[in-house]
Parts: C-alpha cells; sequence; structure tokens
C-alpha cells in the first residue's frame, strides 16, 4: 500500500507543476506581448496543463478525504454505523468513478479515432484525454485507500 500512497502522491506533484506551468507560460505570454515576443499557441498549452493538473490532482483528494463532507455527524456516530456509511459511500463512489472513466475511455476512443488535435498548435487531442483517464482510474485507487484507512481507524486528513 506504500507504493499505491506514493503513486497517488507522486501523481499530484506532477499535478501541481501542471498547474505551475500554466501560470508560468501564461506570464511569459503576458510578458512577451509587451515586447512583441507572444507565445504561440498559448491557450492550448494552458489548458493542456490545467486539465492535466485537475486529473492528476484530484486521487489525492480522494485518499486525504479532503472532499466536503459533513464529519461531525460522521464523528458523533457509533463506529460500526460509520464505517457502514462509509462503505456505501465508497461504493457510490466507485461506481461512480467506474462510470466516469468508462464513459471518458469511449470518448476518448471516438475522438482520438478521427484524429482531433488543438486549434493552434495541433496537439493530438489524446494528450487533453490522458490525464483524465489516468485521474479517474486513480482516484479509484485513492478512495479505496482512504476507506481502508477508516476501517484501520487512521484520521480522515493526512
Amino acid at each position: 500500500m506504500k507504493g499505491a500512497r506514493a503513486l497517488v502522491a507522486a501523481m499530484a506533484v506532477a499535478g501541481v507543476a501542471a498547474y505551475g506551468a500554466a501560470a508560468l507560460v501564461t506570464v511569459a505570454d503576458v510578458l512577451g506581448r509587451r515586447i512583441g515576443l507572444p507565445i504561440e499557441g498559448v491557450v492550448d498549452l494552458v489548458q493542456l496543463f490545467v486539465v492535466t493538473g485537475a486529473w492528476l490532482v484530484m486521487p489525492y483528494a480522494f485518499m486525504a478525504a479532503a472532499h466536503v463532507s459533513v464529519d461531525f455527524l460522521l464523528t458523533s456516530m457509533p463506529r460500526k454505523l460509520m464505517l457502514a456509511l462509509r462503505a456505501v459511500a465508497v461504493v457510490a463512489t466507485l461506481a461512480l468513478l467506474g462510470l466516469m472513466l468508462w464513459q471518458g475511455f469511449l470518448t476518448f476512443q471516438t475522438r482520438t479515432m478521427f484524429g482531433d488535435r488543438s486549434q493552434q498548435l495541433g496537439i493530438p487531442i489524446a494528450w487533453y484525454w490522458y490525464p483524465l483517464l489516468i485521474g479517474l482510474a486513480a482516484s479509484m485507487l485513492g478512495a479505496l485507500l482512504q476507506f481502508r484507512d477508516a476501517l484501520q481507524g487512521k484520521p480522515d486528513h493526512d
């Protein structure tokens, strides 16, 4: 399980780095425009970096139980009831993430079958979909890791 946790944490670091890259490209473009050297394809690049950041950070949020919840209700319940509710929540979460992954993969196949590319730089559209698919699959892992922690009585947040 340490390897799975390390993978999810490394993905989160990569996601934050992607957000940083989006900010750097944006700032460089703004400064470049002032001296007549704008960055070509800045919209494509920023979109790719932001999409990558969002989907790679999401698994960590599941693992750390960082999503919105009603903790005061759970903490006041008997442990068995709390674990039962968490089990129902993790099953619902896995079902929803699985459905999103399946539908995302079907859409990915369609978009790549037609050879779609970004408008400005012609980046293959698949590069926008890889982080989504990887992030959804890893989010399922993150949800399972968090549920395992709950079963072991570990605190919700890392």
